[in-house]
């Protein structure tokens, strides 16, 4: 017994000393950030917790080794050298007290070195009390909100979507147009930016379906499910650019919906969150201010092609059975009232696979524009035809 408490000390202290070198001296993540081709292992690990998932993988699966080894070597020795061809006879004893002892007692010694490491990383896990920045993550198909709610931040928000251009993904049976680049699928047009050394506690939460907020990197995935609010957290040790992807089957874009967590200096986070509220400030138009159809349907196009396209379709008609089609359907050309309501809350009928989520998170610029622009295109001929932004506001009361 011993001799297997040794071992099992003598492979948890090799399995920490195996642990990549995720960064430099200079306080750098040396990996990727995100999967690479042919990788066999877990992504370098980036923080403490991550350090610790690797240890515990390299480590259990060197027991098992030795478990796998140990067991078939003893069997197959003992049906080479124990056969009845060599002339012996099979024992016929009926059972041995100290078998029944050892090999219940072995396992349970080595089952409980395993699960003591493992429940203190799974313990240490949960632990999101005393956070400096708290950051909540809203999962929607097929993007990410973010809205920095506590800490040195707070107040930005904005939606995180895919920035791989569509002309490199192609179509089924159809070769992209143009070469895919090296973060295909993999970049983002807003990046989460968080500040090294200092604890993040991610708040997840979901609009429609069920998501999950991945970075491998950090050791960190948690599911994001509409109605409830989950937590997690993290502490960079490095600073650097970290890929995920939602890790939950969440729908026919659910590979177009990535996770890029860009960790730097204290400094430059500082100049980041100024930037991104002043951004914010100047995008935050006068509700009250009366636009023009034109105005209106152009700003409404580029809402329309970030937030909807994937849904709905350039063409407005959906996808038969999954998504309801714009043109011409009843509540784009019915009163405005009803589409704002829609717009802001949802729409959860039960009748098509992918319900309408609510987009409360748009300004009411935006939603303003979004819906004049459905109602003025296509074949689409609605009696009441512009939305005004101050309708919105007060239809948000």
């Amino acid at each position: 017994m011993l001799g297997l408490s040794l071992t099992v000390a003598g492979i948890a202290a090799w399995a920490a000393d195996a642990a990549p070198a995720a960064a430099t001296a200079a306080g750098t993540y040396a990996g990727t950030g995100g999967p690479v081709i042919r990788e066999l292992n877990l992504q370098p690990p980036a923080t403490q917790i991550a350090s610790e998932i690797y240890n515990l993988h390299t480590w259990m699966m060197a027991i098992c080794l030795i478990i796998f080894v140990a067991v078939f070597g003893v069997m197959f020795y003992s049906i080479l050298k124990h056969r009845k061809s060599l002339g012996h006879q099979a024992a016929t004893f009926h059972e041995s007290t100290t078998v029944e002892i050892a090999w219940t007692v072995v396992p349970f010694l080595i089952v409980i070195g395993m699960a003591l490491p493992a429940t203190r990383t799974v313990v240490g896990m949960k632990d999101t009390s005393n956070a400096d920045i708290t950051i909540k993550a809203t999962g929607m198909q097929w993007k990410w909100g973010y809205d920095y709610l506590q800490g040195q931040g707070q107040g930005v928000s904005f939606l995180s979507n895919l920035s791989t251009p569509r002309s490199q993904v192609g179509e089924p049976g159809v070769e992209p147009s143009e070469k895919r680049g090296d973060n295909y699928l993999m970049e983002v047009d807003n990046e989460v930016v968080v500040p090294v050394h200092k604890k993040i506690r991610l708040i997840t939460t979901a609009n429609d379906v069920i998501h999950s907020w991945s970075i491998p990197a950090f050791g960190v995935k948690q599911d994001a499910i509409p109605g409830f609010v989950r937590d997690t957290w993290f502490k960079a040790d490095a600073t650097g650019t970290y890929r995920g992807y939602c890790s939950e089957l969440c729908g026919k874009e659910h590979a177009f919906m990535p996770i890029v967590v860009k960790v730097v200096t204290d400094a430059e986070y500082k100049v980041w969150v100024d930037g991104k509220l002043k951004e914010l400030a100047a995008l935050a138009d006068d509700p009250n201010k009366v636009w023009t159809i034109d105005e209106l349907k152009t700003r409404g196009d580029k809402v329309y092609n970030t937030n909807c396209v994937a849904c709905h379709q350039a063409t407005g008609k959906g996808i038969p059975g999954s998504f309801a089609a714009l043109d011409g359907s009843p509540v784009v050309n019915g009163p405005k009232l009803e589409q704002i309501q829609t717009v802001l809350n949802g729409k959860h009928s039960g009748k098509f696979a992918g319900e309408m989520p609510a987009w409360k998170q748009l300004s009411d610029t935006d939603i303003a524009a979004v819906i004049t622009f459905t109602r003025n295109n296509w074949s689409n001929k609605a009696a009441e035809n512009i939305v005004q932004p101050a309708e919105v506001l007060a239809a948000r009361k």
